[in-house]
């Protein structure tokens, strides 16, 4: 398995976060992509991913902090997106639903995150809350062929859409809960889905309610395999192969 969105430098895994890789590893996760939200934690995700073989990183601007995206914290990303464990720009997008910075701002760092991506041929994390049709719009404005719908929440006419531009979709622990990305998951290529914690949220059945981890992935995959009708060991094979086509991790 690989957990393909963790937000391991977050506070939450301040005090243990030895524990929470040991167990991610005793429960079968081998890699786990760490991804900031603005420039502290996207220099913490290369950091920690610096210290240990199995985590990478990406680094980028979330929405709600688009207003931070200034040319330096842009120029330092770039830098950043040169080092090694790096396999993506992420995360990025828009967020219509909480509206924490201008949407006119968010749209700028969006398309400038999206040309750094572009220029060091890395994939983007896309984050996409409430601004589906903005989303869509803007990513193939801006071409963008490589990279991730995380914890995809549209309905399947927005999947054809990023499906259609080449990028791969992502399921959280909503999926456990009964939800619309069932129809989504059931239609759509299975060599284009991944699985993710989105951790410390969204945590997956049985465990919600309680901080979510990389270890709690394979409770995604679980539903995943459910909803595909395909044995567990099959599917956690398929997902982990998508996940290192997605961000060109070689396996080992």
């Amino acid at each position: 398995m690989i957990d393909s969105h963790a937000h391991l430098t977050f506070k939450q895994f301040r005090r243990d976060i030895a524990s929470v890789l040991k167990r991610a590893r005793e429960s079968g996760v081998k890699a786990i992509i760490n991804v900031g939200v603005d420039l502290a934690s996207s220099e913490a995700a290369v950091d920690l991913a610096d210290s240990h073989d199995d985590l990478f990183a990406a680094v980028g601007v979330h929405p709600h902090d688009a207003d931070s995206a200034d040319d330096a914290v842009l120029k330092r990303l770039e830098g950043l997106a040169d080092h090694p464990k790096v396999v993506a720009i992420g995360e990025i997008g828009l967020d219509y639903y909480r509206d924490l910075s201008p949407r006119h701002l968010q749209e700028k760092s969006f398309r400038d995150q999206i040309a750094i991506a572009r220029k060091k041929g890395l994939p983007v994390v896309v984050h996409d809350r409430d601004a589906h049709a903005k989303v869509m719009q803007i990513l193939r404005e801006e071409k963008v062929s490589a990279g991730v719908l995380h914890c995809f929440s549209g309905d399947f006419g927005v999947a054809r859409q990023g499906l259609d531009l080449g990028l791969f979709l992502s399921f959280a622990g909503p999926v456990t809960y009964g939800s619309k990305a069932d129809e989504v998951i059931r239609k759509m290529p299975p060599d284009r889905i991944l699985v993710e914690t989105d951790c410390p949220y969204l945590t997956p059945e049985p465990f919600r309610g309680q901080r979510n981890e990389p270890a709690y992935v394979k409770m995604v995959l679980v539903r995943v395999a459910e909803i595909l009708g395909m044995a567990f060991a099959e599917t956690e094979k398929l997902t982990e192969e998508n996940t290192r086509r997605c961000f060109g991790i070689p396996a080992h």
